[in-house]
């Protein structure tokens, strides 16, 4: 039975399932969009819209905006990215009250059937 056992584990370890989830995500981010399996980009559209709340509030005048880039930074790789989401994503959706994200399926891939699918923030 699978009481109380949410996520899926992806064929990996719980160390190698958090670096690729946090790779996707700052890939997302530095570009934008990003092309990869369709439950990958299932996984990764949460905690990427999470993180862009964050980014959101440490922004708001009454918000702590250190303690918000401290946060995000321990989510995701790479300090470019952080500040691309603080800079350039997060004053964007400043009046959006979520769904930043956006997802395409593109069919199956042709070496394996993997499910494709296309994430990419939403243009505002």
């Amino acid at each position: 039975m699978r009481h109380q056992v949410s996520g899926y584990k992806r064929g990996r370890n719980d160390a190698q399932r958090r670096a690729l989830l946090r790779n996707l995500i700052s890939q997302l981010f530095l570009h934008g969009r990003i092309q990869t399996t369709e439950a990958k980009a299932r996984a990764i559209r949460s905690d990427a819209e999470k993180l862009i709340t964050i980014a959101k509030n440490g922004l708001r005048a009454d918000g702590n905006k250190v303690h918000a880039r401290r946060l995000v930074a321990a989510r995701i790789n790479g300090v470019d990215a952080a500040k691309k989401l603080f800079d350039e994503i997060a004053p964007r959706y400043e009046a959006r009250p979520g769904g930043y994200t956006r997802m395409y399926k593109l069919g199956m891939r042709q070496g394996d059937g993997a499910e494709m699918a296309i994430i990419e923030l939403v243009q505002e």
